[in-house]
C-alpha cells in the first residue's frame, strides 16, 4: 500500500484503518474484519494519525469512528505482543512506558479532539475496544452490540481508560468487571452509556445523520459545548482517576509477571478467551 499524506500529518502507510471527509464529516474506518478489528501498534498508529487529520482539517466540523465487519474490535491484538514492535521482555519501565503512549496517551487525545465525535458500535466491543468508544463524545449501537472487559482473568483491574465508574455507575461497573460478562446495546442505553440503539442495518445512515445534524451547528459553539462537559467532568475528578488508575493496571501487570514469570499481558489470557472457565 503506498504511503498516504493526511492534511498535517506525515505521509505513512494505512493498511486497517480508513479516513475520508465527506460533507463536513471526518470518517474514520477501522478495517481490520479478519481480526476481529483487533488493536496492534500499526492500527493505533494509524487510528490517531486519522484523528490527528480530523482534529486539524478545517472543513471537518465531526468525526465518525466505525468498524467494517461483524465486530466493533475485539480489543487488544494478544498476538502481537509476540512482535518486535511492542516489549517482549518484562521490564515493568518500558512496558509502562509503552503502554502509556500507546493506550492510555491516545484514549485521552481522542477525548480532548475540540470536535463532536460519533462512535458506531457493532457486535462485540471487548476490553481495549471499549478504549475506542469511550473517547467519543456519542455513541450509537446496533442492536446485536455487546460490551465487556473480561481482563480480570489476567489479574489486572480493568483496560488501561478505566472510564467504567464514568459510563456506567459504580454498582454496574463492578459487575462487569467482577463477573467479565458484557452487557448488552439495549443496557448501555439504559445506563446511558450509548445514546441510541438502532437495527443493524441502520446503524452507519443513523451516525451519519446525526453527524450531518450537528455539523449545521456553528463550529466554535460545538467546540465550547464539549468542552464544558469535559471541563465538569475532569473538576469532579474523571481525568485524575483515570491517570491514577492506570497505575493500579501497571501494579496488577507487575504481579502477574512475579506470579507467572512471562510478559504479563499474556497471563490469564486463555481463561479469559473461555469466559473464565479453564
Amino acid at each position: 500500500m503506498n504511503p498516504v499524506a493526511l492534511p498535517g500529518i506525515a505521509a505513512m502507510d494505512f493498511s486497517h484503518v480508513i479516513y475520508e471527509v465527506a460533507d463536513s464529516i471526518g470518517v474514520i474506518t477501522l478495517n481490520r474484519p479478519e481480526a476481529a478489528n483487533a488493536q496492534s501498534r500499526k492500527v493505533l498508529e494509524e487510528l490517531d494519525a486519522a484523528w490527528n487529520a480530523a482534529a486539524r482539517d478545517p472543513l471537518v466540523k465531526v468525526i465518525v469512528l466505525k468498524s467494517n465487519g461483524k465486530h466493533f474490535s475485539a480489543g487488544h491484538d494478544m498476538s502481537s505482543t509476540k512482535n518486535s514492535s511492542e516489549p517482549v521482555e518484562w521490564r515493568a519501565d518500558e512496558y509502562y512506558d509503552w503502554e502509556t503512549r500507546h493506550y492510555l496517551h491516545y484514549a485521552k487525545s481522542w477525548r480532548e479532539v475540540p470536535k463532536p465525535s460519533i462512535a458506531a458500535v457493532q457486535g462485540k466491543c471487548i476490553a481495549a475496544g471499549l478504549m475506542l468508544c469511550w473517547p467519543c463524545d456519542l455513541i450509537v449501537a446496533a442492536d446485536d452490540a455487546q460490551f465487556s472487559d473480561p481482563v480480570l482473568a489476567m489479574g489486572i483491574c480493568g483496560v488501561e481508560l478505566h472510564a467504567h465508574t464514568w459510563e456506567l455507575g459504580p454498582r454496574k461497573a463492578k459487575e462487569l468487571l467482577f463477573t467479565g460478562d458484557a452487557i448488552t446495546a439495549q443496557q448501555a442505553e439504559q445506563l446511558g452509556m450509548v445514546n441510541r440503539v438502532v437495527p443493524l442495518q441502520e446503524l452507519v445512515p443513523t451516525a451519519m445523520a446525526l453527524a450531518q445534524r450537528i455539523a449545521r451547528q456553528d463550529a466554535f459553539a460545538l467546540r465550547m459545548a464539549k468542552r464544558a462537559v469535559n471541563h465538569t467532568l475532569d473538576i469532579q475528578g474523571y481525568t485524575n482517576a483515570i491517570d491514577a488508575i492506570f497505575d493500579m493496571h501497571h501494579f496488577g501487570h507487575a504481579r502477574a509477571a512475579l506470579v507467572t514469570g512471562g510478559i504479563p499481558s499474556l497471563a490469564g489470557l486463555q481463561r479469559m478467551k473461555s469466559g473464565g472457565k479453564t
